[in-house]
C-alpha cells in the first residue's frame, strides 16, 4: 500500500479542493457546527450585500464575506486532504478485492462477494484467498504482502493458531480448504478501506467533549454579539452588521474546529502506515491513556529462540555422557532450541550429530506430556520439563538425585534460564540451561515508558525464578509467571478494577477472552480469527513489540489535539486586542488604549483579523496531519511543554501575524 510522501502533493491536493466544496452541502456542514456557523454567517451577509444600508463600502463588506468562505473553504479542506491521504491506500485494496473470485469444493467458480458466512471454499496455488476465514484442511505457504506490504511468505494450517487467512493474500504453493468466517461486505479488507477512506469513523468520546464545549463557546459568544447593537444604541451609536459578524467569526474557535476532525483521522492513518489496523478511534485514544501494559516474554522482550547454554551433569555422571545422551535426545527435535543442543554438544564437548538411526523411535513432544526423545536399542532417553520428566518416572522424585536436580534448576533459573531435565531409562542425567536473549534496547523501551507513567509487565509460562531474573535484566515493572489464560484475564481485570486501562496482545484462541477484555487488544495477523475477532486493532506484521510504538502513536494523537486546543484558544485571545479596540474606538474612545498592535485604522484591524483568522487553518494543516512530536516525558513537563510552546506560540502569532497582513491591507488600499 502507497500513498503520497507530500502533504501537499498535487495527487492530494486536487481531490481533497474539490471534496472541500462537496463538503458545504449543509447536511455534511452540520457535523461541524462552528464550521456551520461559520457558513451561515458568510452566507446571511452574501445575501445583505447587495441590499446595502450601510456605511460600509461594498468592497469591503465583499473582502469579509470572502474571507468568511474561505475560512470554511479551509477547514473543509483539511478534514478532505485528511481523508485524501488513504485514497491510495483505498484505490489499491478495492482493486485487488475486485479480482477476487471463488472455487468451490465442487469445481464452481463464484463471485467472493456471494460468499456467505460458513463456505468452504478450495483455494489453490496463485490462487488469491477470496475471503477471511479459517484453514479446515491442509498447509499453504501464504504471500500476505498485499496486506502487510512484507513480501516473506507465511505458513497457514489447519488447527492451531496459524489457521486464520484473509481476503487479498495468494496462496504461493500446495493447496488449502478454507471455511468463510465473515458477513458478506464485512471482511476484513472492507473495514481496511472503509478505515482509509475515513467512511466509517466515529467520533470518538473526546472528541464529542471536545465538540460539544465548541459548541458551547459559539453559542455563548453567538448571544454576547447579539447583544451588542442594543448597548452601541445605548451609546448613541450603531455597528454594521457586517462589523458584527466578523466579531463573532474571530471569537468563535473556528481554528480547532476546522482541524478537529483532522487530527482524528490523520491519527488513524497513521496506525494504518505503520500497519496497524484499528477498529475505531476509541482504541487509538485508549492507546494514548493507557496505563498498564502486559507484554508476552517470548518474542517481544525475548528474541524467543532459546539456545541451549550449558550442561549440569549430576554426581555419579559425566559431563560427556550428559551430552552424549542429550543429542540423542535431540536428533528428531527441529525447533531452534532442539538444534541448538547438538550445536553444544558439538562445539563444547566434541560430540558430533549423528544420522538419526532407521530403527529408532521418535519420543514427540506434547503440550500435555511437555516430554520428547527417542527409544533406541532398548534405551529410552527423555529430555523435558524437570516436573515433566518426574512425573513421568514414578518414584524418581523422592531419590538424592531428584533432590540435586531441583537444586541445580532453581540455580538454573535465578541466572535467568530456563531448564530441561535429561533422563535415560528412568535414571536422571542432569540440566540443560536454555538461555534466552534479551532484546537490544529493550530496557530503554522500559525506561521511556515508566517516564511516561506506563507500568509494564510481562507475561510468561515460565516458572517464577526464571520470570524474576529475565524481569530484572529487562527492566519490566512486574511479571506474571506460569500465566494461563484464566490468570492473564484475573489480572486485566483486576487493574481496570483500580481504575487503570489495560493494552495487551495475543494471537491464540485461548488470548481471545483476555484481549476483549483489555481496553487495548492487539490481535497479531498470524493468529486465530477469535483473536482478531476480540482485539480492537490487528497488527499486519504480527510484531509483538510493536504494541509499545501504539501506544505512543496514541499519546500523539491526544497530543496533537491538544496542542492545537491550547493554541486556537490562545490565538482567539490575542485577536481580541485587534477587533474590539476597532470595532468601539468611536463609541469609547478610552477603548484605544488596547490598540496595542498599532493597526493603520478600524476597517483594517477587522479585515486583518479575519484574513488571520481564514490563513491560520491552512498554515496547521502539516502539523495536524502529521502530529505533534512525541517526546516519552511525565505528564506535568508535558503540560508545561505544550503551554510553552502552544499557548505562548498561539499569544504571540496573532499579534505578528495581524500586524503584517494590516501593514499588507493598508498598504494595497483595500479598505
Amino acid at each position: 500500500m502507497t500513498t503520497p510522501s507530500s502533504i501537499f502533493s498535487a495527487k492530494l491536493v486536487a481531490p481533497a479542493m474539490a471534496d472541500a466544496v462537496r463538503k458545504l452541502d449543509p447536511r455534511e456542514l452540520i457535523r461541524n457546527p462552528v464550521l456551520f456557523t461559520t457558513a451561515v454567517v458568510a452566507l446571511l451577509l452574501t445575501v445583505l450585500l447587495p441590499m446595502g444600508g450601510t456605511d460600509l463600502s461594498a468592497g469591503f463588506q465583499l473582502q469579509l464575506i470572502v474571507w468568511m468562505w474561505l475560512t470554511v473553504l479551509f477547514g473543509t479542506f483539511a478534514e478532505a486532504l485528511a481523508e485524501g491521504r488513504g485514497r491510495a491506500q483505498a484505490a489499491s485494496l478495492r482493486a485487488t478485492k475486485s479480482e477476487l473470485t471463488a472455487k468451490l469444493p465442487d469445481g464452481r467458480t463464484v463471485a467472493a462477494s456471494r460468499l456467505q458466512r460458513g463456505d468452504v471454499v478450495v483455494v489453490e496455488t496463485n490462487d488469491l484467498i477470496p475471503a477471511d476465514g479459517e484453514v479446515i484442511e491442509g498447509v499453504a505457504s501464504v504471500n500476505e504482502a498485499a496486506i502487510t506490504g512484507e513480501s516473506a511468505p507465511v505458513i497457514r494450517e489447519a488447527g492451531g493458531d496459524r489457521s486464520a487467512v484473509t481476503a487479498g493474500t495468494r496462496v504461493i504453493s500446495d493447496s488449502i480448504k478454507v471455511r468463510v468466517t465473515q458477513e458478506p461486505g464485512k471482511g476484513f479488507l472492507d473495514r481496511m478501506i472503509a478505515l482509509v477512506e475515513g467512511a466509517e469513523r466515529q467520533k470518538t468520546p473526546n472528541e464529542i467533549a471536545l465538540t460539544i464545549l465548541l459548541v458551547g463557546l459559539t453559542i455563548i459568544f453567538l448571544i454576547a454579539v447579539a447583544t451588542i447593537p442594543g448597548f452601541a444604541s445605548y451609546a448613541g451609536g450603531s455597528i454594521p452588521v457586517a462589523v458584527l459578524a466578523a466579531l463573532l467569526i474571530t471569537l468563535i474557535p473556528t481554528t480547532i474546529a476546522a482541524l478537529l476532525s483532522a487530527i482524528g483521522i490523520a491519527g488513524m492513518d497513521r496506525l494504518v502506515r505503520f500497519n496497524v489496523l484499528a477498529k475505531s478511534g476509541r482504541a487509538v485514544e485508549a492507546a494514548g491513556d493507557v496505563d498498564v501494559l502486559l507484554l508476552d516474554k517470548t518474542g517481544t522482550i525475548t528474541i524467543g529462540d532459546r539456545q541451549a547454554s550449558e550442561l549440569h551433569a549430576i554426581s555419579g555422571v559425566t559431563t560427556d555422557a550428559l551430552a552424549q545422551a542429550a543429542m540423542l535426545a535431540s536428533l528428531a527435535d527441529e525447533t531452534p532450541e532442539g538444534r541448538s543442543v547438538l550445536v553444544l554438544a558439538r562445539e563444547k564437548h566434541g560430540i558430533a550429530a549423528q544420522a538419526l538411526p532407521a530403527d529408532a523411535e521418535i519420543v514427540p513432544f506434547t503440550a500435555q506430556t511437555r516430554i520428547s526423545g527417542i527409544k533406541l536399542n532398548g534405551r529410552i532417553i527423555q529430555k523435558g520439563a524437570v516436573d515433566a520428566i518426574l512425573r513421568a518416572n514414578p518414584g524418581l522424585g523422592e531419590t538424592a538425585a531428584a533432590n540435586e536436580l531441583r537444586r541445580t534448576t532453581e540455580t538454573i533459573a535465578r541466572a535467568g534460564m530456563t531448564p530441561l531435565a535429561v533422563a535415560e531409562n528412568g535414571k536422571l542425567l542432569g540440566a540443560i540451561a536454555l538461555k534466552d536473549v534479551i532484546k537490544a534496547g529493550v530496557r530503554d523501551r522500559f525506561a521511556e515508558l515508566r517516564r511516561m507513567g506506563i507500568r509494564t509487565v510481562m507475561i510468561t509460562g515460565d516458572n517464577p525464578l526464571t520470570a524474576a531474573a529475565i524481569a530484572a535484566e529487562a527492566g519490566v515493572d512486574d511479571f506474571l509467571a506460569e500465566a494461563t489464560p484464566e490468570d492473564k484475564l484475573a489480572l486485566i481485570r483486576k487493574e481496570q478494577a483500580g481504575g487503570r486501562l489495560v493494552a495487551m496482545c495475543g494471537d491464540g484462541t485461548n488470548d481471545a477472552p483476555a484481549l476483549a477484555q483489555a481496553d487495548v487488544g492487539v490481535a497479531m495477523n498470524t493468529g486465530t480469527q477469535a483473536a482478531r475477532e476480540a482485539g480492537n486493532m490487528v497488527d499486519l506484521d504480527s510484531d509483538p513489540t510493536k504494541l509499545i510504538e501504539i501506544v505512543g502513536l496514541g499519546k500523539q494523537l491526544l497530543m496533537t489535539r491538544g496542542a492545537l486546543t491550547t493554541f486556537s484558544v490562545a490565538n482567539d485571545v490575542a485577536k481580541y486586542f485587534a477587533i474590539i479596540p476597532a470595532m468601539f474606538i468611536v463609541l469609547y474612545p478610552g477603548l484605544g488604549v488596547l490598540n496595542v498592535m498599532g493597526l493603520a485604522s478600524p476597517n483594517s484591524a477587522i479585515l486583518s483579523a479575519i484574513i488571520f483568522n481564514a490563513l491560520i487553518i491552512p498554515c496547521l494543516v502539516p502539523l495536524a496531519l502529521k502530529g505533534v512530536r512525541f517526546r516519552a516525558i511525565g505528564a506535568g513537563p508535558l503540560l508545561a511543554r505544550n503551554l510553552a510552546i502552544y499557548g505562548l506560540g498561539g499569544l504571540v502569532a496573532p499579534f505578528v501575524g495581524i500586524k503584517l497582513i494590516d501593514i499588507a491591507v493598508s498598504g494595497l488600499n483595500l479598505v
